[in-house]
């Protein structure tokens, strides 16, 4: 006989407390394999597909698309140990009501035979392809006045739910309707009958309904009609015009509807103060939207602020900076990429830079453990670099990229910004850093004083690198000079160090010879 094991949301990686449902993978009677990913979730930190542990017949899902979950809330159960079966299985399995009965086992607790991994990140676990997913009609919903089936399973949706108490929220029907009637969580456009409206992520999709705005009625400029978050922000604010117009002049009557009429040619008293009646919260009637617009600070977004607040309050931070010739260091990437094979970057040369510089000052490849009042210095580069996306900035990592040359560093940072950009980046992918590297002249700016990525000690930026006038061999010319500049924690080491570390950085993109040096 069949056991029903319940899957809950697993951490997803360091310091995530929760994740937003993006997509459901699987429907309600499908058949899923061990480790198949069910549901893919966007956390603070990348969008990621979820794997289920067990093998079986999946009989609920809980929450729907765009619905936020903690981590341990239950995401979906699954039936195993036993054949799939189109009729309702035994109430003795259920018996005592609820999500999860008396028969339910959950993750902690397979049921004898069951089968499952116990992984829960992609990438993980078995090798096997994923068995073909077969439909199994879920049971039927009892009607108003119909009594249920001798022997029907507690989780069929009764005609007529008990109203939550007061404080609880009410629960899920797994089957109140079927797996085609579910759709995302929200207002009106959220959806058409062709499907969900395409949008390019949940924070977009959410400002649309926090806002009332009807995302049906939006022609998309993204490809194939997809809705980007300039749409979002261009329709609201000509919502906000037309609201702003819309209002009478200063000084005029108010509607009737909001004021006693007074009587005629007889002056009336003044009405005592009294709170006027609610307006119902339409986009159009709302007051702030006429000169503000509200993001919520979640996801991405929320936890770059998070981080950013975090690493103000807790590190004493100072920046230096110095001007560089880089011409020499361009001919030398040139005249690498000339002789074939694979393109080197020059974030990639900038990386080995990087390096080579934190090996001869190891005191800025650390961290401090504020509670135990001390330095960790790590013997290896886990190398950070920023990476402006759609949904917000995000700073992949690059693993032991001390023991990577230029060609690999170039391919990583290649197949990591891609992900970066598809939104595909794991929680590992993002996590562990020891240092950042900043190529912040990508946006045409000469200099900045970057905050450092806690809880990392120190981050080098780099400018454009653009045509100015130098002195070179004494004379002046026209070279191709670049801005470096190095925030640190102060804690971990003083100027003199932070200032050989970045004359050591300059020095190299002067002249790469002398790198050749640590090589």
């Amino acid at each position: 006989m069949a056991q029903v094991l319940e899957f809950k949301l697993p951490d997803l990686g360091e310091g995530l407390t929760g994740a937003e449902i993006v997509r459901w993978m699987v429907q309600v009677g499908d058949v899923v394999a061990v480790d198949q990913p069910v549901v893919e979730v966007e956390t603070a930190k990348a969008m990621v597909e979820v794997p289920c542990p067990y093998g079986g017949v999946v009989t609920a899902r809980f929450g729907e698309e765009g619905t936020e979950l903690p981590v341990g809330a239950p995401l979906l159960t699954v039936a195993v140990g036993g054949p799939p079966s189109d009729e309702p299985a035994d109430d003795s399995d259920t018996r005592g009501g609820g999500v999860q009965g008396a028969g339910t086992r959950g993750p902690d607790a397979p049921a004898p035979g069951a089968q499952g991994s116990g992984n829960v990140l992609v990438g993980y676990g078995t090798s096997e392809a994923p068995a073909r997913r077969r439909r199994v009609r879920p049971p039927q919903p009892t009607r108003a006045g119909q009594p249920t089936p001798e022997g029907g399973s507690a989780r069929t949706a009764p005609s007529a739910p008990p109203a939550p108490s007061a404080g609880q929220e009410p629960a899920v029907a797994s089957f109140s309707a079927p797996p085609a009637a579910q759709g995302r969580a929200g207002g009106p456009g959220d959806s058409t009958a062709d499907g969900p409206v395409p949008v390019i992520s949940p924070l977009v999709r959410r400002l649309a309904r926090e806002n009332g705005l009807d995302l049906a009625q939006l022609k998309g400029s993204g490809p194939d009609g997809l809705i980007l978050r300039a749409d979002v922000e261009d329709a609201l604010r000509v919502a906000a015009a037309r609201s702003r117009t819309a209002r009478p002049p200063a000084g005029q009557q108010a509607p009737a509807a909001l004021s006693a009429p007074a009587a005629p040619q007889v002056p009336a008293p003044p009405a005592p103060a009294s709170r006027p009646a609610p307006v119902p919260p339409t986009f159009a009637a709302s007051p702030a939207l006429a000169g503000e617009h509200r993001i919520p600070l979640r996801g991405v977004l929320g936890a770059a602020a998070d981080r950013l607040s975090r690493s103000r309050r807790e590190i004493p931070d100072a920046t230096c900076w110095v001007d560089a010739d880089a011409t020499e260091l361009m001919r030398a990437r040139t005249a690498m990429n000339a002789v074939g094979g694979p393109k080197i970057s020059l974030l990639a040369l900038l990386a080995r830079i990087c390096t080579a510089a934190l090996a001869r000052f190891p005191e800025l490849n650390s961290t401090v453990d504020a509670e135990a009042r001390e330095i960790v210095r790590f013997d290896h580069v886990h190398l950070g670099f920023a990476a402006q996306t759609e949904r917000g900035l995000v700073v992949p990592v690059v693993r032991d990229a001390h023991a990577r040359d230029a060609e690999g560093l170039s391919a990583e940072f290649a197949r990591l910004t891609d992900a970066a950009r598809s939104g595909t980046l794991t929680p590992g992918d993002l996590t562990g850093g020891t240092f950042t590297l900043n190529n912040y002249g990508v946006f045409g700016v000469d200099g900045s004083t970057p905050i450092v990525n806690h809880p990392e000690a120190a981050m080098l930026g780099v400018g454009r690198i653009a045509p100015k006038p130098w002195v070179h061999d004494g004379e002046l010319a026209v070279r191709q000079v670049v801005q470096l500049s190095l925030t640190f924690d102060h804690r971990v080491c003083d100027g003199g160090t932070a200032g050989g570390f970045l004359r050591y950085v300059a020095d190299c993109v002067e002249q790469p010879a002398v790198l050749l040096r640590t090589l």
